[in-house]
């Protein structure tokens, strides 16, 4: 196989990509952080670069006070006559949404919404005639009514301009009964149309399977017994591979000519593969055609090699598109320009337990990595955090000559105290794996180890179990995000580096 896998390390769920000439474009879900919706490019399938985000300004997402597990869910990029389009449903906010632009990188529209339509997962194709399709999952997350059963997978026609459906949903192929059937796309290939959806559940028994019909609107059947392939035609479950909870697909043409599908899936790690740290992550494999019918090979783990490296000094005007924020913009809570060569941010009471902590983030994308900064908490309180949400999440911070790391886990919280010079210091997390000699200590993804200071200064205050902060505890829909955080007063940031390796 000579794609790597994962593709896109670290919380970078629900991927969508499109190839327009040469060039491909890829999307992922958010969920409540923000800028929203990042967007990658890549000539070969191989090598990716963030080149912006859709959502990168007030307005465009209601997720200021989405709850968790709400906002940006399932992106699908497409592109026809000049315009790039990403339909992804708000969740629990603006509910379905339309975004477009003349380029990928941005910016892009503020986003229409499709009128009276509650669902989520949405894909995007024209017809022979033009015709708009939108086909989606029927889940309701955003009327504020019961949601009642799941609706199975839903279409309508739409005019792209307004957001006003021209039909009345119906019903299409829902899968072959496994729970949850969701992220519909579809293709035009020969002589059919091909439906590609996810079901099984977003745990273990994820998978892909497809059915196929003679135009976009169907019906659809899959072929059982009549040819066809044996669904799911994609799935890790009751497997040992190292990548589980594949689906999520989405199919593109390979620069060679060949296809590929590319998914969504999980590293589990520890002794019987129980904790996934980073959560779902976006992973690629080889895809066929074979009497008409889709068919796919496992998704199997081919980590890239070497050391990856990100550090920064904080000297440029704005900070990359990969720094996030919680239901907010890294620029609305911290500053480049208030103490220049530092990234500074004036805390206003709130903690990590807060929906709305003063937090800018960084993604872990590596199992083993390292994270440290040099902090001036002035005669404020901050520090350096790995979080999973609001009830998960273990920190080290300074403030008043005193150094405190923590660990919070669904309202149980322990913590561990070291005096500490006033001033300048150093806090790192390091993620390794476990050292104990026990099957039970080897059950674990891995250990946190949270320190202060560096060099021969530098002291570890805590070593904690890494399963808490895992998609299998947290449940939460992300992934692990290391942040620079303030509680009190202005605290200042310097040198942040950021190391891993798979």
């Amino acid at each position: 196989m000579s794609y790597p896998n994962p593709l896109i390390s670290g919380f970078y769920p629900d991927p969508s990509v499109v190839k327009v000439g040469d060039e491909y474009y890829l999307a992922t879900s958010t969920f409540e952080y923000l800028p929203g919706i990042p967007i990658f490019h890549s000539r070969d399938l191989v090598t990716w670069t963030q080149i912006g985000n859709v959502v990168d300004r007030p307005g465009q997402l209601h997720s200021e006070n989405v709850p968790t597990l709400g906002g940006a869910w399932a992106p699908t990029i497409r592109f026809r006559d000049g315009v790039f389009y990403v339909v992804v449903t708000d969740a629990m906010a603006r509910g379905m949404l339309i975004f477009t632009t003349g380029s990928p990188s941005g910016p892009w529209s503020d986003g229409i919404v499709v009128e009276g339509i509650h669902g989520i997962d949405p894909d995007l194709a024209w017809g022979d005639d033009g015709t708009a399709y939108i086909t989606y999952s029927g889940l309701d997350t955003t009327s504020g009514n019961d949601p009642g059963e799941h609706g199975g997978i839903l279409q309508i026609t739409v005019d792209l301009e307004t957001g006003i459906p021209t039909s009345e949903p119906r019903q299409l192929w829902s899968g072959t009964g496994l729970k949850f059937p969701e992220a519909p796309h579809l293709y035009q290939h020969g002589d059919y149309w091909y439906l590609l959806i996810a079901e099984g559940g977003t745990e273990r028994g994820h998978g892909i399977s497809v059915a196929r019909g003679d135009s976009p609107a169907g019906p659809f059947a899959d072929g059982a017994g009549q040819g066809g392939p044996t669904n799911p035609i994609l799935s890790a479950r009751s497997t040992g591979r190292e990548i589980q909870n594949t689906g999520h697909g989405d199919l593109v043409e390979t620069p060679d000519g060949g296809w590929a599908l590319i998914m969504l899936g999980m590293r589990p790690g520890g002794m019987t593969q129980a904790f996934s740290a980073l959560g779902r992550e976006t992973f690629i494999t080889e895809a066929r055609w074979e009497n008409d019918w889709l068919v796919a090979e496992p998704v199997l783990l081919n980590p890239r090699a070497g050391m990856t490296v990100f550090e920064t000094d904080f000297d440029e005007t704005e900070l990359s598109p990969e720094w996030i924020a919680i239901r907010r913009f890294p620029a609305e809570v911290s500053s480049l320009s208030e103490r220049p060569g530092w990234l500074t941010l004036s805390g206003d009471g709130s903690t990590l337990d807060d929906q709305r902590p003063h937090l800018v983030g960084w993604r872990q994308q590596h199992p083993w990595a390292t994270a440290s900064v040099v902090i001036d908490p002035g005669t404020g309180l901050g520090g350096l955090s790995v979080r999973y949400d609001e009830d998960h999440h273990y920190e080290i911070e300074v403030g008043d000559g005193q150094a405190t790391a923590r660990a919070s886990v669904a309202g149980i919280r322990q913590s561990w105290t070291a005096p500490v010079p006033s001033g300048v210091t150093t806090l790192g997390i390091d993620f390794v794996p476990s050292d104990g000699e026990s099957i039970l200590a080897n059950l674990t993804s891995d250990i946190v180890v949270l320190s202060v200071g560096s060099g021969d200064d530098r002291v570890e205050l805590a070593r904690v179990d890494g399963r808490y902060l895992s998609q299998e505890t947290a449940a939460s829909f992300t992934g692990r995000v290391i942040g620079l955080y303030a509680v009190d007063g202005m605290v200042a940031f310097d040198s942040f580096r950021y190391t891993g390796n798979d």
